[in-house]
């Protein structure tokens, strides 16, 4: 039961947004931009983003070799430009907007590790380079096997190193942190903690309702526009949409003297990845070892991936070398057919943008202007 004044102030604005992660935020900042007189609320089901945006490895991603690579025998050559521009143009409005060292952005170098299973991708190096100069303007891919041993991985699983000219690093805690302050700056309003559970679209108007377990009932917000932003639990709203979600498992060492690597990492057509933060090692990834089990919203950790991740650090990337684990812990990402990004309007009020396919980071900004530019009210 709401009181006359939580009527008053608290239940209706002009649009609401679900989904405080990368594209959630970002699509609040630019509906406020487009519309500074009108209120905009973010509704987030978590204390903190629920998904990846505040769980993920702090890669500025734009694809392996590998992985572009793998794309291609999906889809064409104009799809895989498409996505490799978004990505570019999102980072770059990510940096422009909060500032690099605002975000703790990076240009330690990515590389790629190729072992004897990858070593056919070689051969088509100058055709992807070829196929991405229009958008990179340089060599995007360039082997760099004189960093093999200054990096000191172990030379019997890495055949050749590739260096991608085109990504960066960043610390995903400053970044999500100066995105929400940014939000907030603009006349933002977030609410966490506020378990959307179903909306109603009618002429004029969305209602939103919210679980309120306190009172034991249902909140009833209403809107002029919604937008779902909520990537991989976007199923639970728009049950029809091609949504899959998908696990990536992480841990993170203790700090290691003498540690040698710098950038970020990828290998394996980019389902493992890794990196240097504060002197320790960050790595992620594995799901491929059981797409079925890792087909989940769940953020639990498996054994089966843990211990592969161990081994790999282990015997690839930190031979000879002693390390603890210091932390664990899992992000949920969302796929589909395509890696194309859901960027739609379901109606004249209702929009969503999700299926980042765990590449939030670079695409995050650009889709939510994207989805902004559709918004008519």
């Amino acid at each position: 039961m709401l009181s006359y004044w939580e009527q008053q102030s608290f239940v209706s604005y002009h649009h609401i947004v679900i989904g405080a992660g990368i594209v959630g935020l970002s699509t609040a900042i630019e509906l406020k931009q487009k519309y500074p007189k009108q209120s905009v609320l973010v509704l987030e089901r978590g204390l903190l983003p629920t998904g990846a945006s505040s769980r993920n490895a702090g890669f500025a991603c734009m694809g392996s070799l590998t992985e572009i690579l793998d794309d291609s025998q999906y889809t064409n050559e104009d799809e895989i430009l498409k996505l490799y521009e978004w990505r570019k143009r999102g980072l770059e409005l990510l940096r422009t907007r909060l500032g690099d060292d605002t975000i703790g952005y990076k240009n330690n170098g990515s590389y790629e590790l190729i072992g004897d299973a990858e070593l056919a991708a070689l051969d088509k190096m100058d055709y992807v380079n070829e196929l991405l100069l229009p958008i990179t303007k340089q060599p995007a891919f360039k082997i760099a096997n004189d960093k093999i041993d200054s990096f000191g991985f172990n030379r019997q699983h890495i055949k050749t190193l590739i260096e991608n000219t085109c990504e960066g690093e960043l610390h995903t805690g400053k970044m999500l942190r100066a995105l929400t302050d940014y939000a907030l700056m603009n006349g933002v309003e977030i609410k966490t903690g506020a378990h959307v559970t179903r909306f109603e679209e009618e002429d004029k108007c969305v209602t939103v309702f919210i679980a309120d377990g306190l009172r034991g009932e249902e909140l009833a917000l209403q809107c002029n526009t919604l937008s779902i932003c909520t990537n991989a639990f976007t199923k639970q709203l728009l049950p029809d949409e091609d949504v899959v979600p998908g696990r990536g498992q992480v841990l993170i060492t203790e700090p290691i003297n003498g540690l040698k690597l710098k950038g970020v990492f990828h290998f394996d057509k980019g389902y493992y990845y890794f990196r240097e933060v504060d002197g320790r090692v960050l790595l992620g990834g594995g799901r491929n070892l059981d797409f079925e089990g890792e087909t989940t919203t769940d953020f639990v950790l498996t054994d089966l991936i843990q211990k592969d991740l161990e081994a790999k650090l282990r015997a690839i990337i930190l031979p000879d070398t002693d390390f603890k684990i210091a932390q664990r812990w899992a992000g949920i990402m969302a796929f589909g057919k395509t890696k194309q990004p859901i960027v739609k309007a379901f109606s004249k009020r209702v929009y969503g943008a999700f299926r980042m396919g765990g590449m939030g980071v670079a695409l995050g900004s650009d889709v939510a202007r994207q989805l902004v530019s559709m918004n008519r009210d």
